[in-house]
Formats: C-alpha cells, sequence, structure tokens
C-alpha cells in the first residue's frame, strides 16, 4: 500500500492540532483525580458526533483529496485518542477507584456509539 507524503503530512499536522486542542480543552477543564473524567469523556463524544457529520459531509461534499485525512484521522484521531480513555481506565482501576473506573470503562463507548449515530443523521439530514 502506497500512502502519498502529501497524506502523511496532512494526517500529521491534523493529528499535532487535534492532541493540542485535546490538551488545551483538558488543561481549561480539569478534573479531580479520583473523579470520573468528564472532560475526557465529554472530548470523547463530541469527537464522535462531528466524525459522524464531517463523514457525511466529506460523502457528499468530496472536496480537496486531503481534508478526510487530516480532519478525519489526522484532527479528530488526536482530538479523541483511545489511548487517553484506556489509560485513564487503568489509572482508576489502579488507585482503586474501580466505580468510577467501570463508569468511565461503559458510559465512554456507548456514548460515543450514539454520538457518531447521531452526527450521521443529523448530516443525511441537514447536507
Amino acid at each position: 500500500m502506497k500512502i502519498s507524503r502529501p497524506a502523511l503530512a496532512a494526517v500529521a499536522c491534523g493529528g499535532a492540532l487535534g492532541a493540542l486542542a485535546r490538551h488545551l480543552v483538558h488543561a481549561a477543564f480539569p478534573n479531580p483525580p479520583h473523579a470520573l473524567q468528564w472532560t475526557l469523556l465529554v472530548v470523547s463524544v463530541t469527537g464522535c458526533l462531528l466524525i459522524g457529520l464531517l463523514t457525511v459531509w466529506i460523502e457528499r461534499h468530496p472536496g480537496h483529496p486531503l481534508v478526510g485525512p487530516f480532519l478525519s484521522t489526522g484532527f479528530l484521531g488526536g482530538f479523541t485518542t483511545f489511548s487517553s480513555y484506556a489509560v485513564n481506565v487503568e489509572d482508576k482501576f489502579h488507585s482503586g477507584d474501580t466505580g468510577v473506573a467501570v463508569i468511565h470503562l461503559v458510559l465512554t463507548p456507548v456514548l460515543a456509539m450514539i454520538a457518531v449515530f447521531v452526527g450521521t443523521a443529523v448530516a443525511r439530514r441537514v447536507m
């Protein structure tokens, strides 16, 4: 599989900006150490809603071929990184906050999937 350098650059730039955006959101809305990480949950669900909207938008309004890799794989991939979710759940289990860990473990993927379905449904009706 050959991947073009422009596509790699688009994903890398988008990913850097998405990770920076996630960091800034977490810095602006910090959560107490033993509480449910609401900021991470909101970032994950918002990113999934946006990817649902973006998927339909790109389907219906194909433009420059680097828009999808930049926004989807790059920006939203960096913004909603699964590793942040996973390490947060592990940290909660490790520190004895089992209830919070289980809530976060279950709530994030359920709400994320709902957000993707809502995003695509809204986009299909509006676009």
